[in-house]
C-alpha cells in the first residue's frame, strides 16, 4: 500500500499519525489516553464497570473504523508495513480482532501478506491484552449470575432431515446437562460440537467456579475442564496470563503462514422473525415440553465461508481422533445425492439453498456486520454474532495463538483445514466456478432459515442465559451456533424453548430445553476440591432424595424432585454438584499439549 491520500483521514488524528508516519505525534496521542488498571486489582463490579468504561473511551479513539475500507489504525499500520506504528498500538491495547470491510482482522492482513515481522508483534501482545480483558469483565459476569435464580436445565441436541431419513438413526445425539448456582456454572455432555456431519465428542464437564472457595484455595472465576473417560481434570486458565516466548511466538506465527485462512460464520443483523401459520392461517402453537410456544420462521439468515490464500501456504489435510464420521460411506452418498437434488443449476442470491460464490484477487464484497460485545468478548474476537476470524492452522505444539482469545480456557478441538476447506465443498457447487486457481480470495454464502418456537412462560429470559451461553460458547461450539441466533433481537417476554438450526441443506440440528428445574439456596453450599463421593456421574434425573452410595447408581450430587415430567420446579436438596470427584488425575494445558494421547503424563491425583 503506498502513496496513501493522508487526507481521507483527516478526521482521526491516529489514522492520520500513521498515514503520515507521524510517530511523535501517534505517541503523544496515545500517551494522553486513560491508563487501565492492573488487570489483578480488578475485583468489584464497580470496578469492573469503571475499567470497562474507560476501556471504550481507549477504543474509541484507536479502534476507529469510519474511514475508507473501514481499516482500524492498526490495519492502516500492518498495510503500510510500520511496524512502528504496530508496536505502538498494541502497547496501547489496540483490538486486532475487529475486521474491515473485507471481513479481515489486521492479523489476517499481515499473514497473508506475508509480513512475519509484524504478525509476530501483534502475537506477542495478543496473550496480556486478552487476559486483561478477561478479569476486567469477570466482577460483572459474576454478579450478573450471583443475581440470578439458581437453576438446573438439560438441553437436548439432535439431528433431523426429511429428505434423508436414516440421519436422526445414526446420527448422535445428546442432552446437555446445567447447573447454575450462585455464580458457578457446570455443563455435562458428551458432544461438544459439530461440522457438516462431523462430530466432536467429549464425554466432559465445564465447571465455572465464579464464587470460588472459602478457604482461597479455588479462586473466583475458576474454570475446569473434566475428562470423564481420562479422569482427568485441567485447570482451563492455565498460563493464561503469562507471557509468550519468542520461541513460542515464532512457532505460532511459522505454523499460520502454512495453511490459507478460512472464516465461517453466520450473519443475522438482517435477520426477520415471521409466524408460521396453519391451514387456517392462524399462527402456530406447539407444546415444548410443558411450554406452549408460537413457532416463527427467522429469514434473512446468511452463513457464509470466506477464504483467502497466504502466499507460500500448503494445503493441509489432516484429521482429529476427537471427530468421527457419523455416517458410512454408501449413507454419505445417498446424502451427497440429496444435497445435489436440492440445490439448484446456478447460485442463487435469494434462494434458500443456493451458494452465493464470490472470487476476488484485491478485494471480496464488503461485509458490514454490527458487532456487539459479549462477556468474554475479548476471549472470542468479539464473536457474539459470528463465529469470526478463525484460521484453522495444523496440529502443532506452540501456543495456539489465533484460538488465544477463544480458547485460553484450554486446548482446543478446532476444526483442522481438511475437516473444512473449500475443496470440499466442491459438490456443492458448479465446476466451472471453482476451476479458477489463481484467485487468492473466495467466499461462499447460503441463505438459511432456523425455525424458533417461542414461549412467554419458560422461567428464564433469553438476557439472562446469554452469559452462561458465553462461558459454555468459548470450548462448544453446539453452543456457539446457537447464542450466535440469539442475538437477535426476539419479541419480548419470550424464550426459544426450542431452535431448528440448518446443518446443510434439508438438514437441521434441533436444540430444545427439555426441563428447567429451580434450585432453592443451600446456606452450607460449598466448592471443595475433593468430592466425599464416588468418582462416577450420573444424570440427575434418576437421583433420589437418598442420598447413601449404590455401586450401580453412585454420582457426584443427589437431588429431590417434585415434578418427574420437567418443567419449572423447585430442588429442595442439593449436594455440591461443582465438586471435582475423586479418583481423577490433575494435568496441566503444557503436558496435555505435549504428551500423547496415551503416552505418559505429569498428572497429581486428586486428593
Amino acid at each position: 500500500m503506498e502513496n496513501v491520500d493522508v487526507s481521507k483521514y483527516i478526521h482521526s488524528s491516529v489514522h492520520k499519525a500513521v498515514a503520515s508516519k507521524d510517530y511523535v505525534g501517534l505517541r503523544a496521542i496515545l500517551s494522553s489516553l486513560p491508563k487501565p488498571k492492573d488487570p489483578c486489582e480488578i475485583q468489584t463490579e464497580a470496578a469492573s464497570l469503571s475499567e470497562e468504561a474507560k476501556s471504550d473511551t481507549i477504543s474509541a479513539v484507536i479502534d476507529r473504523r469510519d474511514v475508507p475500507s473501514r481499516d482500524t489504525p492498526l490495519h492502516l499500520a500492518v498495510k503500510l508495513c510500520d511496524s512502528t506504528s504496530v508496536e505502538m498500538l498494541m502497547v496501547a491495547g489496540a483490538d486486532w480482532t475487529l475486521q474491515n470491510e473485507d471481513g479481515w482482522n489486521a492479523l489476517q492482513e499481515a499473514v497473508c501478506s506475508r509480513q512475519e515481522a509484524i504478525a509476530m508483534i501483534i502475537v506477542r501482545h495478543y496473550q496480556p491484552l486478552a487476559w486483561a480483558k478477561w478479569c476486567r469483565r469477570l466482577p460483572r459476569l459474576i454478579a450478573t449470575m450471583s443475581k440470578m435464580k439458581d437453576f438446573y436445565l438439560e438441553m437436548s441436541f439432535h439431528f433431523e432431515s426429511s429428505v434423508v431419513p436414516f440421519v436422526s438413526k445414526v446420527a448422535p445425539s445428546d442432552t446437555y446437562k446445567v447447573w447454575k448456582v450462585g455464580s458457578n456454572l457446570r455443563a455435562d455432555m458428551t458432544m461438544a460440537g459439530f461440522d457438516g456431519f462431523k462430530i466432536q465428542r467429549s464425554d466432559q464437564s465445564i465447571l465455572f467456579l465464579g464464587d470460588g472457595s472459602e478457604d482461597g484455595e479455588v479462586a473466583r472465576g475458576s474454570l475446569y475442564m473434566v475428562n470423564h473417560k481420562d479422569k482427568e481434570v485441567m485447570n482451563a486458565l492455565d498460563g493464561a496470563c503469562g507471557v509468550p516466548s519468542e520461541e513460542e511466538v515464532r512457532k505460532e506465527v511459522a505454523a499460520m503462514c502454512k495453511s490459507n485462512i478460512f472464516r465461517p460464520g453466520i450473519d443475522v443483523t438482517q435477520a426477520v422473525l415471521s409466524p408460521q401459520t396453519n391451514w387456517r392461517r392462524q399462527e402456530k402453537s406447539e407444546m415444548v415440553g410443558p411450554w406452549k410456544a408460537k413457532v416463527y420462521e427467522m429469514n434473512n439468515v446468511v452463513v457464509s465461508v470466506k477464504s483467502r490464500k497466504v502466499p507460500g501456504s500448503l494445503a493441509v489435510e489432516g484429521g482429529d481422533d476427537d471427530i468421527c464420521d457419523v455416517l458410512t460411506d454408501e449413507e454419505q452418498k445417498q446424502l451427497e445425492d440429496a444435497l445435489k437434488l436440492d440445490l439448484p443449476d446456478f447460485p442463487n442470491v435469494n434462494g434458500e439453498n443456493g451458494f452465493i460464490v464470490h472470487h476476488q484477487e484485491d478485494h471480496v464484497e464488503a461485509n458490514k456486520k454490527a458487532e456487539k460485545k459479549g462477556w468474554l468478548g475479548g476471549w472470542r474476537k468479539k464473536e457474539t454474532k459470528q463465529e469470526k476470524q478463525i484460521q484453522y492452522a495444523p496440529p502443532r505444539s506452540s501456543l495456539c495463538v489465533n484460538e488465544k482469545v477463544s480458547n485460553l480456557l484450554g486446548e482446543s478441538n478446532q476444526i483442522k483445514p481438511g475437516r473444512h476447506s473449500v475443496d470440499n465443498e466442491h459438490y456443492r457447487k458448479p465446476k466451472a466456478l471453482v476451476s479458477d486457481k489463481t484467485r487468492h480470495e473466495s467466499e461462499y454464502k447460503k441463505g438459511l432459515r432456523p425455525v424458533l418456537w417461542l414461549s412467554p412462560n419458560f422461567p428464564l429470559q433469553t438476557e439472562e442465559l446469554l452469559p452462561l451461553l458465553d462461558i459454555l460458547a468459548n470450548k462448544v461450539k453446539a453452543i456457539r451456533r446457537l447464542r450466535e441466533l440469539l442475538t437477535t433481537k426476539l419479541p419480548s417476554g419470550t424464550f426459544p424453548v426450542k431452535v431448528a438450526i440448518p446443518v446443510v441443506p434439508t438438514i437441521k440440528v434441533l436444540v430444545t430445553f427439555t426441563k428447567f428445574e429451580e434450585i432453592e439456596p443451600v446456606d452450607e453450599f460449598k466448592t471443595p476440591l475433593s468430592s466425599p463421593t464416588s468418582s462416577g456421574y450420573e444424570s440427575p434425573a434418576a437421583a433420589t432424595t437418598d442420598f447413601t452410595n449404590s455401586s450401580s447408581s453412585s454420582s457426584w450430587f443427589r437431588r429431590s424432585r417434585s415434578n418427574k415430567d420437567g418443567g419449572s420446579s423447585k430442588s429442595k436438596t442439593l449436594q455440591d454438584p461443582f465438586a471435582i470427584p475423586t479418583g481423577y488425575t490433575w494435568v496441566s494445558l503444557e503436558s496435555k499439549k505435549r504428551k500423547p494421547k496415551k503416552g505418559g503424563k505429569k498428572t497429581e491425583q486428586v486428593s
